[in-house]
C-alpha cells in the first residue's frame, strides 16, 4: 500500500478540511460586512479600574519578578481594587474623568473632521458614478449596433 495514508495523517486532512469550509463561507444573511478600522480614530479612555491597573502591574512586577501569568496579575489587582475604600480610589477615578475628558475632545474633533472630509468625498463619487454610467450607456449602444450588423450579414449569408 504505496499511497495509504497512517491514521494520524488522515485526521489531521478532515479537521483542516473542516476549517477551510468555515473560512470560505460568506457572512450571513441580512447582516453587513464589517467596517475596517480607521487608525486616525482616537482610542476610549480608560476606567478608573485601567488607571488604578497601570500603577499596580509596575508594582507587581516589582514584587513578584518571576510572575509571567496575566491571569495572576488581573486577579490580584481585581482584589486589591475591591479592598481599596472610596477615598483611596478617588485619585484614579479623578484621573480617569481627566482623560475621559480629553477622548470625548478629541473624538469631537474627530468627527468634525470626519464629517467634513466625508462631505467632501461624495460629490466627486457621484460624478464618476455619472460618469460610469454614460459609458456603460455608449457600451451598450455600440454593442447593439455590431449585434444589428452581425444579424443582417448572417440573414445575406442563408440567402
Amino acid at each position: 500500500m504505496k499511497g495509504a495514508k497512517s491514521k494520524g495523517a488522515a485526521k489531521a486532512d478532515a479537521k483542516l478540511a473542516v476549517k477551510s469550509k468555515g473560512a470560505e463561507k460568506p457572512a450571513a444573511r441580512g447582516r453587513k460586512a464589517k467596517a475596517g478600522k480607521d487608525p486616525n480614530k482616537p482610542k476610549r479612555a480608560p476606567s478608573a479600574f485601567f488607571v488604578f491597573m497601570e500603577e499596580f502591574r509596575k508594582e507587581f512586577k516589582e514584587k513578584n519578578p518571576k510572575n509571567k501569568s496575566v491571569a495572576a496579575v488581573g486577579k490580584a489587582a481585581g482584589d486589591r481594587w475591591k479592598s481599596l475604600t472610596d477615598a483611596d480610589k478617588a485619585p484614579y477615578v479623578a484621573k480617569a474623568n481627566k482623560l475621559k475628558a480629553e477622548y470625548n475632545k478629541a473624538i469631537a474633533a474627530y468627527n468634525k473632521g470626519e464629517s467634513t472630509a466625508a462631505t467632501k468625498k461624495a460629490p466627486a463619487k457621484e460624478e464618476e458614478e455619472e460618469d460610469e454610467e454614460e459609458s456603460d450607456k455608449s457600451k451598450s449602444e455600440v454593442n447593439d449596433e455590431d449585434d444589428d450588423e452581425g444579424s443582417e450579414e448572417e440573414e445575406d449569408d442563408d440567402e
